[in-house]
């Protein structure tokens, strides 16, 4: 890994180097950590090259062959993405709306912040419905965030549902739907499909 030539830049376009780097390679969460000099925001950049710049950054979620902690990109090529265009003017006026402060856990910026006092509370401004999930970049859809909380919010996970209520989703879903999730099942599960649809 040559950390000379990614001296001076940021921890996501470190990150997009070092990825694009090592296509079809399996990284961990170790290395991919070191790449960003063990900056704790590490796993969000990588968030970001997936949502916002539109690399298919795979985990295990989306291959039964990666274990957790492993990632793999297989085609450099980037799909279209959104991005994020909040302005100036709406971030300053969210700030202002929100008193500068997080409206999670009520850290005022530049403060020792509450639940980490190894850290000063930084404030980002984050959605409350996410874009990968159809929320807007109106003020109404925005707010203060410290980035404890926001680490803490990306990292939440819903409980799992059961594989009944999963076929009742399906079964209620369009056929196109329907098509999209199938798509992705033989994508994650490729030697499975295989052995299931090949005729005995």
């Amino acid at each position: 890994m040559s950390n000379t030539s990614r001296k001076g830049k940021g921890s996501r376009a470190k990150l997009r180097e070092y990825i694009l780097e090592n296509v079809g390679k399996v990284m961990s969460s170790e290395e991919l950590r070191e790449v960003a000099e063990n900056k704790s925001e590490w796993a969000r950049r990588v968030r970001e090259l997936r949502t916002e710049e539109g690399y298919q950054i795979l985990t295990h979620n989306d291959h039964s062959d990666l274990k957790p902690g492993q990632y793999l990109l297989e085609d450099p090529t980037p799909l279209p993405a959104f991005e994020r265009g909040i302005s100036k003017e709406t971030r300053a006026y969210v700030l202002d709306r929100n008193g500068f402060t997080c409206q999670m856990c009520g850290a005022v910026a530049g403060e020792q912040h509450l639940y980490d006092p190894s850290r000063k509370a930084r404030l980002h401004i984050g959605h409350i419905i996410d874009k990968s999930m159809g929320g807007s970049d109106e003020p109404s859809n925005l707010r203060a965030i410290c980035s404890v909380c926001n680490e803490g919010a990306s990292n939440l996970t819903l409980d799992r549902p059961t594989a009944q209520k999963l076929l009742i989703q399906i079964r209620r879903a369009p056929a196109q739907e329907q098509l999209e999730v199938l798509s992705w099942l033989l994508k994650k599960f490729p030697e499975q499909a295989k052995d299931r649809l090949e005729p005995k």
